[in-house]
């Protein structure tokens, strides 16, 4: 199979960890026309300069109430957005009987609430332009658990399932929501 990428406009969270590096440097290799996102403003920074056909935004997907007009900004700069890649993502390891409600709240709000907020959002976009790709980035841990980790392994899980269910909804509409 030979995907044209040139002008197929990604939208990467969390670019500026180890695994939003390697797929920004991936699309880039296959003339991809990317828009990284994070938090870290010095290393949105030095991803412009080691990649200058990217853009990059400042964007924290914590503030769930912000997410939606992200969203309209990036398919109005950008003019669509082709393929959603929902990478970004936080730990904040403990155990159980440990695990402050806080330290639940924020990672099940980060990594699934907003997962979920910019998957419904970017569908609405492709849904107009009737194709899309969304690509939800989780664990093997959502399936076997781990050690001092339940609000992670519950968002990772919690991830599969949903990309299953929204695969299910959107397939026929030419939108495909895969998890890896």
């Amino acid at each position: 199979m030979n995907i044209q990428w040139r002008n197929q406009v990604v939208l990467l969270t969390g670019a500026t960890g180890g695994i939003g590096n390697s797929i920004v440097h991936k699309f880039v290799s296959l003339n991809g026309n990317v828009l990284a996102t994070g938090t870290n403003l010095k290393k949105l920074d030095y991803l412009k300069k080691s990649y200058p056909s990217i853009k990059t935004k400042s964007c924290d997907i914590s503030q769930h109430d912000n997410l939606e007009n992200f969203i309209e900004e990036v398919n109005s700069e950008m003019t669509k957005i082709d393929i959603l890649i929902n990478n970004a993502g936080i730990t904040i390891d403990n155990l159980t009987i440990r695990m402050k409600h806080e330290e639940w709240q924020k990672v099940i709000d980060i990594n699934l609430t907003s997962t979920f907020l910019m998957s419904k959002s970017a569908i609405k976009k492709m849904l107009k332009n009737k194709s899309g790709k969304i690509v939800n980035i989780t664990s093997v841990v959502g399936h076997t658990g781990n050690l001092g980790q339940v609000n992670y392994t519950a968002s990772k899980s919690g991830i599969i399932a949903m990309s299953k269910s929204l695969a299910l909804e959107y397939a026929k509409k030419n939108i495909y929501i895969n998890c890896i």
